[in-house]
C-alpha cells in the first residue's frame, strides 16, 4: 500500500522558514519533518511513498538524491568511478520514493488526481507534509477496512492556544482551564486511508481543493468515516507550532517517535 504525502504547498503562515525551503524540509531535531512522517509510516511496514511536489520541489528531490551520502559514513577512492563503500547503512535503505511534480499553484485535490497513475493498489494512504502523531497506522488501516466506505479521516482534539473559561450567571467564572484540549471539538488530523474510488471525487483543475470540495462530497455521499486519535498530534502550521515540536523532540522520549 502506497503512502501519498502532500508536499507542494507554499506554507505562507510559516514564512520565517518557507521563504527559503519547502515546509516538509523544515527540520525538527536536525531532521526534516518529512523524514519524521516517513519514519512513522515505515515503522508499521509502509515504506512505498509518493510525494506530491510543487513549491521548491527541487529541494526535496535533492535531499532524497543525496540522502544516502549525507546520512552514512563512507569511504571513497578518488579517481575511481563508483568506488564508494558505505558503512553502517541507515534504516531507510528500503524506502521507495516516487517524486511527482504536481504543479506550482495546484490545490490539494488537483495534486491527488495527478498522482493517480502511481497508485496500483485498491487502498492507499494520504497525509500532509507538516504533521506528526503517535498514531497506530495498522489500527487506522484496520478501521478503514471495517466500514466499507471510500475514505477514513483521522479526527484529533486540537489544543487551545489560550486558557478556557466556563462562565455562569451574572458573569461568574465557574471553571478555568489552562491551555489544553478543546472539549467536544475535533479537527482533521490529516492521516487518511482511501480506496481507489476517491479519484472520482477529484479533478485535474488547479483550483480543485480536496478539503473544500472532495471531502464534503464524500460526507454528503455517506462515504467518509472518522477514526478518533485521542493521543499526541501536532501540526507545523506556524513558527509557534515549530517551537512546540522542537521542544517536544528535545524530551527524552519524543511523543511521536513510534520507531
Amino acid at each position: 500500500m502506497k503512502v501519498v504525502i502532500l508536499c507542494g504547498g507554499r506554507g505562507v503562515r510559516f514564512s520565517e522558514a518557507t521563504e527559503h525551503k519547502p515546509k516538509p524540509l523544515v527540520e525538527i531535531g536536525g531532521k526534516p519533518i518529512l523524514w519524521h512522517i516517513m519514519k512513522i509510516y515505515s515503522h508499521y511496514g509502509y515504506s512505498d511513498f509518493v510525494l506530491c511536489l510543487g513549491y521548491k520541489g527541487e529541494m526535496i528531490k535533492k535531499y532524497l538524491l543525496d540522502y544516502k551520502l549525507m546520512s552514512n559514513d563512507f569511504t571513497i577512492e578518488l579517481g575511481k568511478k563508483d568506488r564508494i563503500e558505505f558503512h553502517g547503512l541507515s534504516d531507510e535503505t528500503n524506502w521507495k520514493v516516487t517524486l511527482a511534480e504536481t504543479g506550482l499553484n495546484a490545490q490539494t485535490g488537483a495534486r491527488i488526481k495527478r498522482i493517480e497513475k502511481y497508485i496500483d493498489s485498491d487502498l492507499f494512504m494520504l497525509t500532509y507534509g507538516d504533521a506528526v502523531a503517535n498514531l497506530d497506522i495498522e489500527r487506522l488501516v484496520n478501521f478503514h477496512r471495517s466500514h466499507n466506505g471510500i475514505g477514513t479521516i483521522t479526527a484529533v482534539n486540537p489544543l487551545s492556544r489560550f486558557g478556557q473559561l466556563e462562565i455562569g450567571d451574572k458573569g461568574k467564572v465557574n471553571k478555568f482551564e489552562e491551555k489544553g484540549e478543546i472539549e467536544g471539538s475535533c479537527i482533521n488530523g490529516g492521516f487518511f486511508v482511501f480506496d481507489h474510488r476517491v479519484f472520482q471525487y477529484v479533478n485535474d483543475n488547479d483550483d480543485c481543493a480536496f478539503e473544500q470540495e472532495s471531502l464534503k462530497k464524500l460526507v454528503s455521499d455517506g462515504q467518509l468515516a472518522a477514526y478518533f486519535h485521542n493521543s499526541y498530534w501536532q501540526c507545523m502550521d506556524t513558527y509557534r507550532d515549530w517551537q512546540i515540536l522542537e521542544q517536544d523532540w528535545s524530551r527524552k522520549n519524543p511523543p511521536w517517535k513510534v520507531w
